[in-house]
């Protein structure tokens, strides 16, 4: 970053910046770049080979969207951290272990937001913590359902799409 930086909106979410960076020819130009936190998002897995998706409001996609469960990245928390938060929060579970399965760039061309995507297993229920603002719909399913569904272009949402490729390609199932 140049000093040539300017902020046009900080909020609690998300940043936006015009920065000035160099270009690997030496040249300098301006972007605009929205700064975010990072997030996680998990895959869980049942016992019986079933998955969890959740259905959940998405004011910015227009409604109802097939996902797994994410949650933002907190002062730097560690993404299992997270996500021990947001299976308690949004599904109702408590995972025994978590498993890596990557990570993604959300919006590359504009964005600095990184999701780190990993796979629960050894679910069990605890009680169901929304938030004020969240509606979400858990629906357990068969995974070659999630799979019938993407192929169906039923879930739009890039960081869903990846874990499921990837928890195939992995055979982890």
């Amino acid at each position: 970053m140049g000093d040539g930086n300017k902020v046009i909106f900080s909020g609690r979410i998300v940043s936006l910046l015009i920065e000035e960076h160099e270009l690997p020819d030496g040249r300098r130009a301006s972007f605009e770049i929205v700064r975010h936190s990072g997030g996680a998002a998990v895959l869980p897995v049942m016992e019986d080979g079933r998955v969890i998706l959740i259905r959940q409001f998405r004011p910015a996609a227009g409604g109802m969207v097939w996902e797994i469960p994410a949650g933002r990245l907190e002062g730097g928390e560690p993404p299992e951290t997270c996500l021990h938060r947001e299976l308690r929060e949004e599904v109702g579970v408590r995972a025994a272990s978590l498993e890596r399965l990557g990570e993604m760039l959300t919006a590359v061309g504009f964005c600095d937001e990184v999701v780190h995507l990993f796979v629960a297993r050894g679910l069990t229920e605890v009680p169901r913590a929304l938030e004020p603002d969240e509606y979400i719909d858990v629906v357990p399913m068969a995974f070659d359902e999630a799979m019938a569904m993407l192929r169906r272009g039923e879930i739009p949402d890039g960081k869903t799409q990846l874990a499921l490729f990837l928890y195939q390609q992995r055979n982890v199932r």
